[in-house]
């Protein structure tokens, strides 16, 4: 029988792990890593992640820079990206939250995320009053500057990105309750901050009242969780409903917050 040689090298699922932690570094505040960036970060030796991030780049996760020899996230993660949101995506993952927040409240559920100078509704849950439309809100826009499920949103963005995407525009007026006067929406930009909500009536449908709150990954606004219904169903009940709204706003900000990748310790 034939001596069996000792199993070397990590474990296959501590190199998986090293592999996602590596991936995971890739954000909004860093981009862009080198070698010996992620070689300290981790703790890993330099020969180490160079072969980490070579193996994330031949698969097309990773692409380098060959003149700065850095890495940013490359085509795949948009393939997963694209395969995941048309596979349900973020409307399979809020839907579980809708539905028993609209079973607690008995009014309409919706979550939307931002699209540009709208915010488009990805999921939507009917609660005991009944839809509030004749036709499904998943894939509705909502304007930036009317009604409280992109108030909620927008109002939680520094006002430089906000002026950007905002102001210099035509804003379409939808009823008289439409605001259109920047002083005014920043006013009430500024109330989304102090108070975690946003309440609205008939500023974008004039047959309907909003109460929304921005969900959060870590200090990032990415959406709105929204409680709506008909004025009169939603404006008496309208301080009870808050707490439960930014509890569900909350639990679906820790859902949708990824693990964060294990770093090295610092010494």
């Amino acid at each position: 029988m034939p001596e069996q040689k000792p199993v070397t090298g990590a474990p296959p699922l501590q190199t998986a792990d090293r592999v996602l932690n590596v991936l995971l570094a890739f954000d909004r505040e860093r981009p862009e890593w080198g070698v010996t960036e992620i070689a300290e970060e981790f703790g890993l030796d330099k020969s180490v992640a160079q072969r980490l991030l070579a193996a994330l780049a031949y698969r097309g996760f990773l692409v380098s820079d060959k003149r700065s020899r850095r890495y940013r996230l490359g085509p795949a993660v948009w393939h997963l990206s694209w395969v995941w949101e048309r596979g349900g995506g973020m409307a399979s993952l809020a839907r579980p939250i809708l539905e028993a927040l609209a079973e607690a409240v008995g009014v309409n559920t919706l979550f939307a995320v931002p699209d540009g100078v709208h915010m488009r509704c990805v999921a939507a849950v009917d609660g005991a009053t009944g839809p509030l439309r004749y036709y499904v809100l998943a894939g509705e826009l909502y304007p930036a500057h009317a009604g409280a499920t992109s108030r909620a949103y927008f109002g939680m963005l520094p006002p430089g990105d906000r002026a950007v995407l905002l102001y210099g525009r035509p804003m379409a007026r939808f009823s008289e309750h439409t605001p259109t006067d920047p002083v005014r929406l920043e006013e009430r930009f500024s109330q989304v901050r102090r108070d975690g909500y946003a309440y609205s009536e008939g500023e974008y449908d004039p047959d309907s009242a909003a109460l929304a709150a921005p969900v959060l990954v870590g200090r990032r606004p990415v959406g709105t969780l929204t409680l709506a219904a008909a004025p009169e169903v939603l404006r008496p009940r309208r301080e009870q409903l808050i707490a439960p709204l930014l509890q569900g706003a909350a639990d679906l900000g820790r859902l949708l917050t990824p693990t964060r990748p294990r770093r090295a310790p610092r010494r």
